[in-house]
This record gives structure tokens, sequence and C-alpha cells, in this order.
């Protein structure tokens, strides 16, 4: 028998009946079927790969000796006995039977696979029953912590530890918590537990008498529980609610951590309750007065007035001058000059300035503002007509082109037009984009000023003398020069004349001697027809080149011609048929002619020739 294992005798052994007859003959039948069920007694039914109790028979400083009621004693390793530093005789713990002898004839225990085993039957039984587990948080873990149930470990996620988000685990740490058993996964040996089920029970009762008892205006205290870019979430205790950031401050913030921070306790008024999704708004501004309402009354159209610029947009930008009090500043009225610009180029966001109240109207709480009044008026400095007297020269900037011509910028407010016809004596400009671009600077001189309507005259080609005065007597009528055609029109063509200037002809008049026509891009020898200064107009004509004759003559004779005296009806009718008569004679006369000529012509070459 295992040491430490006491003996007993039993009581109606006779020792002289042995003694007579040899040990164990003494007995009869029935003395040793009753012996027999008697030792039968003392042992248990054991099967393998199963709990059972055991009473601690013995103890050393390896091993445990326990008796389950075998026939034989199991050794338990004392290492697996760790957990009761008290351990004694006489107690009573569950182990696991793995074998009932083993090749040395021991009875093999486990106490360790007997917790396991013993733990998993209570966590599924907590799980079937919903019973409510007491756990020792071990350490935090990815997304939540690992908590101690019945010795085996479970994960408990961080958004199962309380109804309202935890952004320290490690505080939990050593902690004890009740849980409770929500997924078991014994594929993984895996097991989920939750508190924020309790929790929810306990709120549920406080939750539903807080939705009935709601309304809007009412006041209540909650804690903010989570925090966005649009606003924060309230505990109202047992039931969220929205404070959006509209409704945090009457000024401008861009994050409610501006003003507010996690966990903060806080007084807020309910400004609306949908009871179907039960969504429930809140507001912390409503409960102070609306800033206009205190505004001073100091504060009148033309007084000055600083801040901060809390919004930047394309049309302008606002100036908060107290909380909750805003005006517009229109882009239109951030600079003198008559070009709008993005507001950006004047001011960004936090920037403190000053500005000038233009309109005020407290009921409506609106306020119109402007920065370029607290500078002078350009176009009422005392000394503008001798700074843009008639003849002056400016140098601008290209603000804006329009069909008709271009505005400069000469100062900042100070804007000037150039008439398209303004810009060159020579080049006929159909738009100011083919001779200059915006951004771009160019010299003017000052045509005409009107202080009054704030309009300003300028030239450009008026830096230069005319040269259509020179041009008279180099184009004069009949000279000729060469041309190159640059375009046609249907009655039209466009000749590039010397000096850059440009001249037009009458398509009829391109006709070439070999009965041909000039097309665009040649350069040919033209006769000036006509020649007008004041409309910088020049007419020619190829074919006169070719045809002969003098062109200032036929001018002449058609001035007679439109000054002599009107003949009588009849008779001009007359003398225009016997003319058109004539004229047609002639006109066959002369083809006939011209083309006896050029047979002449040919013969004399074939002639020059044969005499070679």
């Amino acid at each position: 028998m295992a040491k430490g294992r006491q003996s007993q005798a039993l009581p109606d052994f006779d020792w002289e009946k042995a003694d007579d007859k040899g040990f164990g003959t003494g007995y009869s039948a029935a003395e040793r079927t009753r012996l027999e069920e008697m030792y039968e007694n003392t042992l248990s039914p054991i099967q393998e790969k199963e709990v059972v109790k055991g009473t601690v028979v013995g103890i050393t400083d390896r091993e445990v000796i326990l008796n389950i009621g075998f026939k034989s004693d199991g050794l338990v390793s004392y290492n697996e006995f760790r957990d009761i530093p008290n351990l004694k005789i006489g107690d009573e713990v569950e182990v696991y039977v793995e074998n009932q002898e083993d090749a040395q004839g021991q009875l093999v225990l486990s106490r360790k696979k007997a917790k396991v085993i013993t733990a998993w039957d209570n966590i599924q039984k907590s799980f079937d029953e919903d019973l409510v587990i007491d756990a020792t948080v071990k350490r935090r873990t990815k997304g939540g912590l690992i908590v101690d149930i019945f010795g085996i470990e479970a994960f408990l996620p961080g958004s199962q530890i309380d109804v309202k988000p935890i952004r320290d685990f490690d505080v939990f740490v050593g902690k004890r918590m009740e849980v409770k058993v929500v997924k078991i996964n014994y594929a993984n040996d895996n097991v989920v537990v939750s508190h924020k089920i309790l929790i929810e029970k306990d709120l549920e009762a406080q939750r539903q008498q807080i939705l009935n008892n709601l309304e809007k205006g009412q006041v209540l205290e909650g804690v903010i529980k989570n925090m966005t870019n649009f606003g924060v979430f309230i505990d109202l205790g047992g039931v969220d609610g929205l404070l959006h950031i509209t409704d945090i401050s009457w000024g401008r913030i861009n994050h409610p951590s501006e003003l507010l921070n996690l966990d903060q306790k806080l007084n807020v008024v309910v400004l609306d309750f949908d009871e179907e999704k039960k969504r429930i708004s809140l507001g912390l501004k409503q409960l102070q007065a609306h800033p206009w309402d205190s505004l001073s009354e100091e504060i009148q159209v033309g007084s000055k007035v600083s801040g901060r610029i809390v919004n930047v947009a394309d049309y302008g930008a606002f100036l908060e001058i107290r909380p909750g009090v805003e005006g517009l500043i229109h882009v239109s009225e951030m600079s003198w000059s008559q070009h709008l610009r993005n507001p950006q180029e004047f001011m960004s966001v936090s920037d403190e300035i000053e500005a000038v109240v233009l309109t005020l109207d407290r009921q409506e709480r609106k306020m119109s503002l402007g920065i370029k009044q607290l500078t002078e008026d350009p176009w009422t400095q005392a000394d503008l007509k001798d700074k843009y007297a008639i003849g002056t020269r400016h140098k601008g900037i290209v603000r804006n082109l329009t069909n008709f011509g271009l505005f400069i910028e000469l100062e900042e407010g100070i804007d000037g037009l150039v008439h398209v016809s303004d810009l060159s004596w020579t080049k006929k400009i159909k738009h100011p984009s083919d001779f200059i671009k915006v951004g771009e600077e160019l010299e003017v001189v000052v045509l005409e000023l009107d202080a009054d309507n704030r309009r300003l005259a300028l030239g450009h080609k008026q830096l230069e003398e005319n040269p259509w005065d020179t041009f008279e007597s180099i184009f004069a009528v009949g000279s000729v020069h060469r041309c190159t055609i640059v375009s046609k029109g249907d009655k039209f063509a466009t000749l590039e004349l010397p000096y850059g200037i440009e001249g037009v002809v009458v398509l009829k008049n391109l006709a070439k001697e070999d009965g041909s026509v000039a097309e665009v891009g040649e350069s040919l020898d033209f006769t000036v027809l006509e020649f007008s200064k004041d409309e910088k107009k020049i007419v020619l004509s190829h074919t006169k080149v070719w045809q002969g004759g003098s062109v200032v003559e036929e001018k002449k004779e058609d001035k007679a011609k439109k000054s002599a005296p009107k003949a009588d009806a009849p008779a001009a009718k007359e003398a225009e048929k016997a003319t058109f008569g004539d004229l047609d004679v002639l006109s066959a006369l002369k083809e006939q002619m011209e083309e006896t000529e050029k047979k002449d012509k040919k013969a004399a070459k074939k002639d020059a020739k044969d005499e070679e």
C-alpha cells in the first residue's frame, strides 16, 4: 500500500478461526460473501477519462497522494496544487482519471485537466442558464481585455466593457468585474464575455423613464461620451443625445474639442425628439442669450469695429466682432479697385482686422462691413486732375479685355479704358486679345478725364505721331507698291503693304494679265486707287498695273463728269445707248488687236531663234 495510507482491521474478523484452519479458510460461504461485499463497498467504480473527487491522504515535496476509492491510490504532481497554498490531508479535490493502471501498475490522475474540463462545463452551464460570473482582469490586449473565468482565459471586447466608449483599458487590469458569457467557440477554445450587457439591463428601466418624460425645452444633465467632427454624443443617463457643432456656441468653431472635453458633465436643452427613431437633438448655446441681443448701441453705421476672420468664401469674408455676431465683408468692399478678385488675396481665416460698418439690421441680425473705407477714395484725391491731366503718360496693368477695348489699372482704384481703335495707328485690331493679354503692363496717355463720373479715357497709339501724315505722300494715288494678299472675303481682299499697314482690293481687280486671279499669299504690284487719311483706308488694284493708264487723270475725269450738268433724260438715254454700243465695238476691236499683237510677238521670237 502507498506511503501514508493507514490500515484499519475489520471488526468482525476472527483471527483465531483463521489460525485454526489456515488463513481465510475458517469462514462459511455466507460469512465469506458478507466479507467480500464489505470489501467491495470500500471501492468505487472508476472510469477512465472522467473527473472524480479524491481525498488527500498524503503530501510530499514532489507529489500529492489521493484516494479516489479505487483499489490503489493515485499520485499527482505537487505543482498542480500551487493555487492551493494551504493544502492539507483530508482536503477534497477534483481530479481527472487519465489511466487506471500504467506500466508500473500505478493509477494516473491529473488535477490540471480536471480543472479545465470542470471550467468548460461551468462556462457552458453559465451560457445556457444566462448566469452572472465573477471574472478577474488579467491583462489588456488588442481591442479589449483578457479575463479569467473558472481558470479559463476569456476575451472581453472593449465595446462590451461599458455603455460608453473606454479610452484607457489599463485601469481595469487586476480588478474584478461581473460578466456574462455571450459566445463559445470550442474549436478555437475561445470564450467571449460582456460586462456591458449587465449595465444595459440596469439602464433599460431608467432609459424608458427618460424617454417617457422627455419634452422640448427640457434641461438635462449629461456626460460627453463621444466626440466627432460634426458634434458630440451625450449620455443622459441611459439614453444618448446629439449636440451638433452648430448648437455648441453662438460663435463659429471648427471642432467641438475647442470648447468641450470627453467625460465632461454639462447641462443641455432638448431641441427636438424623434420618438419613433429615439433621436434626441440637444443644444448648449440656447442656454445663453443671443449675442445680438446684447450688442452695444454704440455700434452704428459708420462705426469702426475689429474682430477675427472666421470664414473666407468666393464672394467675401465673415468677420466675427464677438462670438455669435458676424458681419460680411463683400469682395467689392475690400478694395477701391473695380476688378473683383479672390478674397483670399486680401485676408485669411484667423486674421485680426478692422472694418467699417456699412449696414446694420439688429432685428434680422445682419451686418455688412467694408475695409476699403478705411482708406481715402482715390477718385477724390486733391491732385487727381493734375496727376492725370490730358496728355500725361502712365504705365498700368491690364485687368480686363472686352470686345470694344481693355481696362487698365493705373493705381489701386483708378482704372481707365483704352478703346480698341486707340491701340495702333496701322493695324486693324479686331479684339484687344490680339494685341495684349491680361496681367501685362502697358504704357498709355490720358485722352480724357471725368473725375465726377469716375471715367478715364486712355490711348496707346497716341504715344507716337500719326504715321498717316507721312503715308499720304508715300501711298499717293497712282503710286505702285509691292503688296501681299493676306486674306479674301466675299467682295474684297486684304493686302499687306510696306510699313506694316493694310490695304483693300476689290476681287475683280485681282485679275492677272494672263487671265488668272491672284490668290492668298501671292506678292504682286498694286496701284493705289484711293487714299483716305481720316478713314485710314487705302484701296488698290493689280489689274490697273498691267492695263496701264493714268489713275490720276481718270480721277479728274470722274470728278469732271460728276460736276457736269445732267443732259435731258431722253438725250441721255440715247447717248448712253450709243456709248454702250461704241464700247462693245471698241472692246471687240481691242481683243482682235491684242490677239494679232500676240501672234506677231510669237513670230518675232521664232525668227530670233532661227537667226541664232
